[in-house]
């Protein structure tokens, strides 16, 4: 509490002090009264103002720096009105009730705004359950009756599938620890089922699925994972460059601590002003401008996830040479030992 600026805003005590003194005087002066008598007076006087300035601001700076150094310590400075105690001044006390009822009526809002969203939530995810069962029987039909469905129609139904996956595991991501399921995993299974989901789209651009070392079991969310992984191949099929050979490898580096997936494939690259920027959301970068194919929210969602998992997802690349993407999981001696 700046002591400057309370004695600004208590100046008109010192102009009501002057004038009743100087009345005070005149008094002193018309009545004849002795020097002695005035001096004591005059000192009694200052002792007083002085008295009614300070207990004040004493009494009031303790609460007051209390309240400002809460808020600057809190990362949510609205629950200041936990951390005080009631204080004993009137003006502290009317602060203190506002505080509550403004704390009160945030709450309210802010509970009547999560069950919105929380209705809105299960609405999207139940129109996307719908909305998958007619997509999946025309990617069914696609693939079971080829000779009626061009590769142009194919594509898009492909695109569109992975539209709807990505709006459903965003929304789920919102409240992962409802939705996923921590246990032990094949990581060669999950790469397989992203294979085989991706077969189509690999044989027709031409590009070698390479894997290699991947025999190894990870604690995860099978389906959280492959999706993740998905959205990483769906990238690299996306923006592949118009060369032979192209690839996209899968190995693993075992270390002592953890395990890291590596997924590399020899696409357009990313340049590197994008590099920094490519798990922001709606962030498409020059390839995605260029191709208009990106709706920059795979590799958003895609990091979400892994943070949701506690697992650590990096990329390196170099433009029109490479790009590998990280998975990072940590080993487990505590799972280890109980198992």
């Amino acid at each position: 509490m700046n002591f400057s600026k309370y004695f600004k805003d208590n100046l008109y005590k010192l102009f009501v002090f002057i004038i009743c003194y100087g009345i005070n005087l005149l008094i002193f002066f018309a009545f004849k009264v002795g020097n002695s008598v005035i001096i004591s007076s005059s000192l009694l006087y200052i002792i007083c103002f002085l008295l009614i300035l300070l207990l004040p601001y004493f009494r009031k700076k303790k609460f007051y720096d209390y309240l400002l150094a809460n808020i600057e310590a809190l990362d949510k400075s609205y629950l200041v009105l936990e951390t005080l105690t009631k204080p004993e001044f009137y003006e502290g006390e009317l602060l203190y009730q506002a505080l509550y009822e403004i704390n009160k009526s945030m709450n309210e809002n802010v509970r009547l705004i999560e069950e919105s969203l929380q209705d809105f939530k299960e609405y999207i995810e139940m129109w996307i359950h719908e909305v998958k069962i007619p997509l999946s029987t025309l990617v069914l039909m696609s693939n079971n009756h080829k000779d009626q469905f061009d590769k142009k129609t194919k594509l898009q139904l492909k695109r569109l599938e992975n539209y709807v996956d990505q709006v459903l595991y965003y929304a789920r991501s919102e409240n992962a620890e409802k939705d996923y399921l921590i246990k032990e995993v094949n990581l060669s299974k999950v790469i397989k089922n992203v294979g085989l989901k991706n077969m189509d789209d690999l044989l027709e651009n031409k590009i070698d699925y390479i894997v290699e070392n991947v025999g190894y079991k990870i604690l995860t969310d099978s389906k959280w994972l492959e999706f993740i992984v998905d959205q990483i191949i769906n990238n690299s099929i996306k923006y592949k460059r118009n060369i032979k050979n192209s690839y996209i490898k899968i190995f693993v580096h075992d270390e002592k601590e953890k395990i890291t997936l590596i997924l590399e494939d020899n696409g357009m690259g990313i340049k590197e002003s994008d590099l920094k920027q490519v798990f922001d959301k709606s962030f498409t970068g020059e390839n995605g401008r260029n191709t208009n194919k990106s709706t920059g929210m795979g590799l958003f969602i895609a990091k979400n996830m892994c943070g949701k998992l506690g697992h650590k997802i990096d990329i390196e690349s170099v433009y029109n040479q490479y790009t590998r993407v990280f998975i990072t999981f940590a080993k487990n001696k505590y799972y280890d030992v109980l198992k």
